[in-house]
């Protein structure tokens, strides 16, 4: 009866009847302490086990406090940074600080916090710097809308053999020349560069070894596999078309850099294939 006029004068409290339990798991009525015994815990019928559970029960309030501090500060950032700004880490939002008031588009942040999730903080930072990019050049971020526009309308009622497909892919090819060339003369590749300093400054500890890269490689792999994409096989088309104009590019580049007699680093030779032993029967 004791017992339960003090649950119900914690209770009365404020504090939530699992704490209590919480508090009384450790004391067992059935088993008295023997009084001679030094060692032995204190009754908790007594002065002294009143104490132990209160003790105990103050321990498990400032946990909770404390992490109730560390959501409330996180929720105060988030307002104080932007709905979806502040739902990046800050190592992100701290390349988007200055940026002009609505240069950033809500497909902008969305695509940044897919990304950390993904490939982490420091993934998401390198990202930034094509959103910067576009918000500090207004011709390049209308560029930029007009051909995700003509993309999206790459639906399915788009055959993939249209010349339509072939001419988005020229165009989104030749926009995203004109944005790396921007990229390389405005210095923010080269603060890409000093991103990877700041991160390993950051952490410290983090040297993973081959086994963990790869595996949150792999990972990271699959979560791009599992992504809920929507694409038409015309849309899928122009992507391909894209990304084998970028590759003829660099090549052209290579083959440049050859006549004028300037070395090109030896590509890596491939592997030599090895059988695999076959297991006894």
């Amino acid at each position: 009866m004791i017992r339960l006029l003090w649950i119900r004068r914690m209770a009365d409290a404020g504090i939530a009847l699992d704490d209590i339990r919480g508090a009384f798991a450790d004391t067992d009525p059935a088993d008295p302490a023997d009084p001679a015994d030094p060692a032995a815990p204190a009754d908790p019928a007594g002065e002294d086990g009143l104490a132990s559970i209160l003790e105990r029960l103050e321990e498990a309030l400032l946990a909770q406090e404390a992490e109730l501090r560390r959501q409330r500060t996180a929720v105060q950032r988030m307002r104080t940074e932007g709905s979806r700004t502040g739902l990046l880490s800050d190592f992100v939002t701290g390349r988007l600080t200055g940026l002009p008031e609505g240069s950033l588009g809500q497909t902008d942040l969305d695509s940044l916090l897919v990304t950390e999730r993904i490939f982490g903080p420091l993934g998401a930072a390198v990202q930034a710097t094509r959103f910067i990019a576009l918000a500090t050049h207004p011709e390049l971020r209308e560029g930029s809308d007009r051909i995700d526009a003509a993309e999206e309308s790459l639906d399915d009622t788009v055959a993939v053999d249209d010349p339509l497909v072939a001419r988005v892919a020229a165009e989104r090819h030749a926009f995203e020349a004109a944005l790396h060339a921007v990229i390389e003369e405005s210095g923010l590749a080269a603060s890409d560069e000093a991103l990877f300093d700041d991160w390993e400054a950051l952490h410290p500890d983090e040297g993973a070894s081959d086994s963990d890269s790869k595996q949150r490689t792999m990972s990271a792999f699959e979560a791009t596999g599992k992504m809920p994409y929507d694409f038409s096989p015309a849309r899928l088309r122009c992507m391909e078309l894209a990304v084998v104009d970028g590759c003829a590019d660099v090549d052209g580049r290579l083959g440049r850099l050859r006549v004028c007699g300037t070395r090109t680093p030896p590509r890596p030779r491939p592997a030599p294939h090895r059988r695999r032993p076959r297991p006894r029967r």
